[in-house]
Parts: structure tokens; C-alpha cells; sequence
């Protein structure tokens, strides 16, 4: 035998244990050498014994869609394949020797008289159980929030770099604008005009700046009134009529508006007259959109904020679970965009608040949208529904996609599942979504045939 009690005892795990069980486990065990290259297993191998690492190194890693990903380094004095009262049956990743590799394996046939007679071993590998199992769930649940933070994070940055993009435009324009009013003020100031002329055109303008009406004309219709317009002030002495149309038209400012104001006063006045209006009103437009940018800011970080819950303390609070999916909605709009998907709501009025973990249930329905998104081609719709049924509250995320493989229905909840590529999916999403509806006491099932998959989540009202 080429291994001592003395060297399992240079073990700390095994310093505790007398050394008659060490002696059992050393004889009962088998010692077994494996060369750079080989395998310890492979993946659906079955798992029957008990592995404590002597010497060497063995790769632990995972298939996606024929790429593998390392997830683990086994190395001198780790303890690894089945432990007692483990439901380990089969690898579920490859274990790859990387450097020449010596280990004890003690098949389980062994663990009932391990358990029955040598405690202090037994109790050895119950605590590398349960300390495997969870580090194992911590990493694997905080892969898969860094994988959703990701997304979201991309997305975010894209939402928000259109309002900001749109505000610095909009500010560089509104300087340039307002380094020529000095010159248009002198046309202006020139004007005699009377105090009923000035009210007049006055009450024409803030009327059409504070109740703007919805300018709903389609383009070709766009462009005749412009032409007209253009024509129109021509006639009535407006040399530079072409610069002016855009602005005026966008405040409905068309021809009748004119006449008003050309009637209002001294007509030899008008065309100054017109060039002030469309000024303010450009002024009006570019602070306009600056406001609108600054309120698409400010809807976001609200998202934000009630998507993360980091206003709130961690514990369970009651809540509308349409705030939660509406926030999550936003968060993945920059996704829903790009595949032009349209997104059908349709929620039950006064669905009632339930017991929530927000920003874990807010959790579900990213991983479950952007799943969804992800499935889907370009042009899909995406449908959410909730209603209230006795005791429970129901949600449903529906997308028209392919459909999940009948082979697949049954193995989307398991840990490292996926049917995507490396990178994409730690394969964890489904197996978080699950942990946090149990959490919840609620279920959760899926349907799918091609064209119509469906999520329905039950949460207790």
C-alpha cells in the first residue's frame, strides 16, 4: 500500500480522526493513477465513489454548445465526486487530469458501514458536503446575477446615452441659437408698434406655445403646407420664408396664424415680426427638448431604483408585482428594440399586493424576459399577463418563439442547463428563477409548442 494514516493525518480535514478510521478508509479504498490527458469522468458518467486528491491537478469544466468553460481546480487534499447522503448520481461536467493525478476512491458500497461505524470520517465528508454545496449554490447564484447585471448594465447605458446624447445636442444648438439673438433684438426694438398690436400677437404666440396641439400630419401632407407656408410668406415679404416653415409648422403656426398676425399690425413690420416668433419658438423647441431628455433621465433612474429596491431594507414588504415587471420592461427596453418586439400587456386591475422579496422576484422576471427576447425572431410579441385566482395570484410570460425542445422541458430548471453558447448562459437562470418562486412559497410551470411558450408563475396572495 503506498499510502499512510501519517499522510491523510498532514491532511487538516482528517487531523481529528482516529487513525483506526483512517486505516479503514485507506484500506477499502482504492488508489488510482491517471496521466495527464485523461479522465476522471465525463459528463453522464456515472458517480460512485468518494474522491480525495493525493497529488495532481484535475480540471473541472462544463459543455455549452460544444465549448467548454472551467469551474473548478481539484487539487492536493480536495475531496470530490459522491459524499454520503449526497444525490449525486452522474457528472454533470468533464473532470480532465491537467497534471499527473493520484487519488483515493472509495466507492459508496462502503458509506453504510462508514456511517454505522467510523463517525469522526463520516462527519469529515458531511461537512465537505454541505460546504461544497454552499459555495457552490453562492458562486453560481452571484455568476448569474454578474451575467444579469451585465445585461442590464449594457442596456442602461444605452437608454440613458440617448437622453444625454439628445440634451447635448440640443444645449450645443440652443447656444449657437442664442448668440444671434443680440442681432434679430435690434430688428425687433426697431418696431413701433402699439401696446393692442403687441398683446395681439402676444396672446397668438403664448397660446400655441402653452397649449400646443398634437401635430399629427403625415409627411407627404407635411411637406405641401410647408411649401404652401413658404409661398404664403414669400408673397408677404419674408425673404429667408424657407428657414422659418419647420419651427412655425411645429407649433401649428400655418397660414390662418399669419394672417392674424399680419393683420395685427403694421404690415411693413411683418416680416421682423416673424423672424422674433420663430425665434422664441425655436428657443421654446430646443429648451423643449431638453426637458423631455432630463424627464427620460429621471423616469429611468426611478426604474432603476425601484427595479434594485435600494431604497428599501432586504426583507419581504408587500407590492404590486406590475411595478416590478413595468421596471423590468424598461431595464430590457434597448433589447426589445432591437428585435422590434412588441410588448402586450395585460393586467388585471386591482390585482392584490403579495409578500415579496422585490428585488429577487424582480430578479425572475429578467431572467424569464430576457429569456424570452432571446428565443423570439424580430417582429415577435411578447404577452404578460396576471390575474387573481383564489388564493394566488398568476403571471404569464408568453412568447411566440420556437419553443423549447420536448427533450429540454424537463431539464430547464436543473443547475448548468442551457442551450446556449458559452458566455450567454452560465445555465443557472432558470435553476435561480426556481429557488426564488420556492422562496416564495409559490410554483412555477412551463408549456411550450412552436409559436406560443409559457411561463406561469403562481405567487400566495
Amino acid at each position: 500500500m503506498e499510502v499512510a494514516t501519517d499522510q491523510l493525518q498532514s491532511i487538516s480535514a482528517f487531523a481529528s480522526v482516529p487513525i483506526a478510521q483512517l486505516q479503514w478508509f485507506i484500506t477499502n479504498a482504492k488508489l488510482a493513477k491517471k496521466k495527464k490527458g485523461d479522465f476522471l469522468f465525463k459528463k453522464g458518467d456515472a458517480i460512485e465513489d468518494l474522491i480525495l486528491i493525493l497529488q495532481g491537478k484535475i480540471e473541472i469544466k462544463i459543455e455549452q454548445n460544444g465549448h467548454y468553460k472551467t469551474i473548478d481546480i481539484l487539487e492536493n487534499q480536495d475531496i470530490s465526486g459522491v459524499l454520503p447522503f449526497s444525490r449525486l448520481s452522474s457528472a454533470l461536467g468533464f473532470g480532465e487530469v491537467i497534471e499527473d493525478t493520484k487519488a483515493l476512491m472509495l466507492h459508496k458500497s462502503y458509506f453504510k458501514e462508514m456511517i454505522a461505524e467510523h463517525y469522526e470520517l463520516t462527519e469529515v465528508f458531511v461537512h465537505h458536503m454541505t460546504t461544497r454545496v454552499r459555495e457552490f449554490t453562492k458562486s453560481n447564484v452571484q455568476a448569474e446575477k454578474m451575467m444579469a447585471l451585465g445585461k442590464l448594465s449594457a442596456g442602461l447605458a444605452h437608454e440613458l446615452n440617448n437622453p444625454a446624447s439628445a440634451m447635448l445636442r440640443s444645449a450645443k444648438a440652443l447656444k449657437q441659437h442664442l448668440s444671434h439673438v443680440p442681432e434679430k433684438f435690434k430688428k425687433i426694438i426697431s418696431i413701433q408698434a402699439s401696446e393692442d398690436t403687441i398683446n395681439t400677437i402676444n396672446d397668438i404666440l403664448f397660446a400655441n406655445i402653452n397649449n400646443k396641439p398634437e401635430n399629427n400630419m403625415k409627411l407627404m401632407e407635411r411637406n405641401e403646407k410647408e411649401d404652401e407656408l413658404e409661398e404664403w410668406l414669400e408673397d408677404h415679404g419674408v425673404d429667408n420664408a424657407y428657414e422659418l416653415t419647420e419651427t412655425l409648422l411645429d407649433f401649428c403656426m400655418d397660414i390662418d396664424k399669419m394672417e392674424e398676425i399680419y393683420n395685427a399690425g403694421n404690415t411693413a413690420h411683418f416680416p421682423q415680426t416673424i423672424e422674433w416668433i420663430e425665434n422664441v419658438l425655436t428657443t421654446e423647441k430646443m429648451v423643449g427638448e431638453i426637458e423631455e431628455a432630463s424627464n427620460r433621465i429621471t423616469a429611468l433612474i426611478q426604474s432603476i431604483k425601484s427595479y434594485t429596491h435600494m431604497d428599501r431594507a432586504p426583507e419581504k414588504t408587500k407590492e404590486d408585482v406590475h411595478k416590478g415587471i413595468k421596471s423590468t420592461l424598461t431595464m430590457l427596453n434597448h433589447k426589445l428594440k432591437q428585435k422590434n418586439i412588441t410588448v402586450v400587456e395585460n393586467f388585471e386591475e386591482d390585482l392584490p399586493a403579495v409578500e415579496i422579496f422585490v428585488s429577487e422576484i424582480n430578479q425572475v422576471w429578467t431572467n424569464l424576459i430576457d429569456n424570452a427576447i432571446d428565443a423570439m425572431a424580430k417582429n415577435g410579441t411578447l404577452e404578460i399577463k396576471t390575474a387573481k385566482e383564489n388564493s394566488h395570484i398568476m403571471i404569464q410570460i408568453i412568447d411566440d418563439g420556437p419553443g423549447i425542445a420536448e427533450e429540454n422541458i424537463s431539464k430547464i430548471f436543473d443547475p448548468f442547463f442551457t442551450t446556449k453558447a458559452i458566455g450567454e448562459g452560465t445555465g443557472m437562470g432558470l435553476e435561480v428563477v426556481h429557488r426564488i418562486i420556492k422562496q416564495h412559497q409559490g410554483t412555477i410551470n412551463v408549456t411550450s409548442e412552436p409559436g406560443e411558450t409559457i411561463f406561469t408563475i403562481c405567487l400566495p396572495n
